[in-house]
């Protein structure tokens, strides 16, 4: 049987990025082809009992940032807790995610992920839109291709709220949910 995993994501969040390489590296060792779905979860968030960052308790937003510095050091990942442009708007590099072709999403949903944690970049620019899209090929200009990326992202979003998927990253194998970076070894021992 097919090894297949939806990668439910936002190219804004900080714990896909913790999580990306390793689980990028997992899917291919294992055999596992990986369907990018980047998702809005300003949608998603009101329908799963989900609060945007802003609106969580001071307490939750203080322990988010230890957890962050706890896991960038031991995964050895560079990452800012404090990025220059974050909150960002996800909407451009999300649909240029979309809008990719297929065998290049994960290397550009990588790409914009970098570009907010470790780059200190802002990916509600066009000009860092554009930049990612040059370096991986996309041939129409960056905001053709975002236009052209929407409806996809528009679509993964209600499947994901069909599916019951409510947090960033969430990786789905067989149907099943695995929710968050910490969750990846409990998705590897499905893989095996």
């Amino acid at each position: 049987m097919a090894k297949q995993i939806d990668y439910f994501l936002t190219p804004t969040s900080p714990w896909t990025y913790l999580g990306h390489a390793r689980f990028a590296e997992m899917a291919k060792r294992h055999g596992a082809s990986v369907s990018v779905k980047p998702v809005d979860y300003g949608v998603i968030f009101p329908q799963s009992g989900g609060l945007p960052l802003a609106k969580r308790a001071p307490q939750r937003q203080a322990y988010r940032l230890t957890e962050l510095a706890r896991w960038r050091d031991h995964l050895g990942v560079p990452l800012n807790i404090h990025p220059k442009f974050f909150p960002a708007d996800p909407t451009q590099a999300a649909c240029l995610i979309c809008a990719a072709p297929e065998g290049k999403r994960l290397a550009v949903a990588g790409d914009c992920l970098r570009a907010v944690w470790a780059e200190e970049k802002n990916i509600a620019d066009a000009g860092v839109i554009a930049e990612i899209a040059a370096r991986h090929g996309i041939a129409d200009a960056a905001a053709a291709a975002v236009a052209r990326g929407k409806a996809l992202y528009e679509s993964n979003t209600q499947e994901a709220v069909a599916r019951q998927v409510f947090g960033a990253p969430t990786y789905v194998y067989r149907d099943e949910l695995f929710w968050g970076q910490d969750r990846l070894d409990f998705l590897e021992r499905a893989l095996a």
